[in-house]
């Protein structure tokens, strides 16, 4: 992708993957059919088979000229679409799946998940109400560390899922659980696995860095709007900032946050960054790592 560093191969560590079995599930919790649900949204309907829907996401991070991109299942469960995505384009898409450790069977389907070639479980602990540190979670945590390049990104902070309020369905989340402090120990627990904290920590940004400095394997992806600066008036060049002089360039990940069709890959998330990046003066080396370096080396 040209960039104003040069011709990058932009790598978006974060994707989220709304398929079929996305829509049916919020289908059935707002006592509707996924037709219905893509009708309430505007967001076109997957198509059953997820292959196909990777293809869709593959012409659309092509036409942007993005090299590779990490594809998110975003409810728990549906490992199998993003492992047919994945398989359809192994050299496009690393896969992640979302994951609740307290559910029943969860530990042999994050063993079925990681078998299949997935490279990251996705917690989110405040969504599904338990501590990082629970038994159940370090059991998965076990799992993944008997991999090689494998990862856990672990969401904090604030938690919107904006289509959730445009269908009118609860959204019963408990903040209690979603402080990037709670992962320090669980990450000193395995120096030798990536933790991956989305949105700068999304509110957290003060403890997502203090979780950093302490260890250096938790990483910070970029992603979305990162709407929770209201809170503490700040910019996104005074976040990456001291992101920067904390983390380094090489803890960095670039993604977008991006998820439904028609819209597809969400081209402002990215203009936006590289402006705060390109305005901050960032050297075209430490651009090259934020931007696509730094996301396939976490699989290695």
């Amino acid at each position: 992708m040209q960039t104003p560093w040069g011709d990058i191969p932009v790598c978006d560590a974060h994707v989220h993957l709304f398929s079929r079995r996305f829509f049916e599930t919020l289908g059935g919790q707002a006592g509707r059919t996924a037709e219905q649900i893509a009708s309430a949204t505007g967001w076109d309907l997957p198509p059953e088979d997820p292959a196909e829907l990777a293809q869709s996401w593959a012409a659309a991070l092509e036409a942007h000229g993005i090299a590779r991109a990490s594809l998110i299942s975003s409810v728990p469960g549906d490992e199998a679409s993003v492992a047919a995505a994945v398989a359809v384009r192994p050299d496009r898409f690393f896969g992640y799946f979302m994951l609740n450790p307290t559910d029943e069977g969860a530990l042999d389907r994050a063993q079925v998940a990681f078998r299949c070639g997935l490279h990251a479980v996705c917690l989110f602990p405040a969504m599904h109400r338990y501590s990082v540190q629970d038994d159940k979670v370090l059991a998965v945590l076990d799992v993944a560390a008997g991999r090689p390049g494998r990862a856990v990104f672990v969401h904090c902070g604030v938690l919107m899922v904006g289509v959730r309020k445009k269908l009118s369905l609860p959204s019963p989340f408990d903040m209690r659980y979603s402080n990037p402090i709670d992962l320090h120990a669980v990450a000193l627990r395995y120096p030798g696995l990536a933790f991956v904290i989305p949105h700068f920590g999304a509110g957290y940004l003060r403890e997502a860095l203090m979780v950093a400095d302490l260890c250096p394997n938790v990483y910070l992806d970029t992603s979305s709007s990162n709407s929770w600066m209201k809170y503490e008036g700040l910019d996104l060049k005074t976040v990456y900032r001291r992101a920067l002089d904390v983390a380094g360039a090489r803890r960095l990940l670039f993604g977008t946050d991006s998820s439904f069709f028609p819209r597809g890959w969400n081209y402002e998330i990215f203009e936006a960054q590289a402006r705060a990046l390109l305005d901050m003066g960032i050297s075209g080396s430490d651009a090259r790592l934020i931007l696509g370096e730094n996301l396939p080396r976490l699989f290695v």
